[in-house]
């Protein structure tokens, strides 16, 4: 304990050193975060800054092996880490689906080559990755996808179809699920497989989005070869690597609940609706609801801090994290909900510069897709049911 009350204080020391007063403000907008890639490119100099000092650190992806740009963290440091940039709101210097989503995965499944090649370029913020697993005929029962992959000598050749594909027209590299062998059983025949997006007969195209705003993409293979050294994990074992990864992805998307950033809801709700004599919030019923949804994020917090803890000594239930994307999901749309009733009628605004262009509305239209993004809500429920109540199938 005392050896981690010191790293906690010399992290602490290290972060008010380090990180930009301008990195110490909440991200409002999707083009706050920084993500890395190819054509990457910096909003700030305060954001080059603490993105760098964080990669030369290792801290980008703290707990990953030195060997693959991480800094060796132990899971307790990890969390201390974590903690002590929350204290000081610093943002992440690096926004990844390489760091939560497929770097896990290969840690897991890849070959040392794999992991040598891919893993310090996703650490460095170098290349961009987009994921490539839903189909327009394979949504929630994605073990039907029908993109193939043939043998051709030491290469596959591709042909499909992806869909909401996020970022896929700004990303590099694609992790995606293929059919390598269609005469198996749906769940059987799949497998992982790395490529280039810049690869001959790669394409995409945007998604526009009822929020205005368009983070999705279809995107089409037409005979892309790849070679057979990227396929991740087994042949044909695909759906493995696709579960494990998806624990990860389920676990990223339930941040979306936790504790909300920057001014308290009820601040927010005063400054359209006022105060009563008492000081409190004017309207008494969005008073209740913002009391009753911040309860909630605490029980959030709690049941990710003991999922955490569990996952430590290898305690934690593989369907626990369909029960965290569930709730915190819907929690999600519960705070995007009362932040337009606490806007009022300004709430509504959908182009003015007063509203940031709209930003509050265009946020709660697009919280309504994270109850299905990976995985809808009633798929998590599916799962909850039949793996942890260990209720019978209908």
């Amino acid at each position: 304990m005392s050896d981690l009350s010191h790293f906690r204080r010399e992290t602490r020391a290290w972060l008010e050193a380090n990180c930009p007063p301008e990195m110490r403000t909440p991200m409002i907008s999707d083009d706050d975060p920084y993500r890395g890639g190819r054509n990457a490119k910096f909003a700030s100099e305060p954001q080059r800054v603490w993105f760098e000092r964080m990669r030369d650190k290792g801290w980008t992806v703290p707990d990953w092996p030195q060997e693959y740009g991480g800094a060796g963290l132990d899971a307790s440091e990890t969390k201390v880490l974590r903690e002590e940039m929350a204290i000081m709101g610093a943002r992440s210097p690096l926004n990844s689906f390489g760091i939560w989503m497929l770097g896990p995965a290969l840690l897991k499944y890849g070959t040392e080559e794999q992991k040598k090649d891919h893993l310090p370029k996703i650490a460095a913020g170098l290349i961009r990755w987009c994921q490539g697993y839903s189909e327009p005929n394979a949504g929630s029962d994605l073990a039907s996808l029908q993109t193939r992959a043939e043998s051709d000598g030491s290469h596959y050749i591709i042909n499909g179809q992806k869909i909401w594909t996020s970022y896929a027209n700004y990303c590099d590299w694609i992790f995606c699920l293929v059919r390598t062998d269609p005469s198996a059983k749906k769940h059987d025949g799949i497998s992982f497989i790395l490529f280039d997006m810049t690869s001959k007969g790669v394409s995409t195209k945007p998604i526009l989005l009822i929020s205005g705003y368009s983070p999705f993409c279809e995107t089409f293979f037409d005979n892309v070869r790849v070679p057979k050294s990227q396929v991740v994990g087994a042949v044909n074992r695909g759906w493995d690597v696709a579960k494990y990864l998806l624990q990860h992805e389920r676990a990223m998307i339930s941040g979306s609940g936790g504790r909300g950033i920057g001014r308290p809801l009820g601040q927010i709700a005063a400054d359209s609706l006022g105060m009563d004599d008492a000081g409190r919030l004017q309207d008494p019923m969005l008073r209740s609801q913002i009391a009753s949804l911040e309860v909630d994020e605490a029980a959030l917090a709690a049941a990710g801090e003991r999922m955490t803890d569990l996952a430590k000594v290898g305690q934690s239930h593989p369907a626990s994290s369909s029960a965290m994307k569930y709730y915190a999901t819907e929690l999600n749309k519960r705070r995007h909900e009362i932040l337009m009733s606490a806007g009022g009628f300004n709430g509504l605004e959908w182009e003015s510069e007063r509203s940031g262009a709209g930003s509050r509305s265009r946020a709660w239209l697009r919280s309504k897709a994270n109850s299905i993004e990976g995985g809808t809500s009633e798929i998590m429920l599916g799962i909850v049911a039949k793996r942890i109540l260990d209720l019978p199938g209908a």
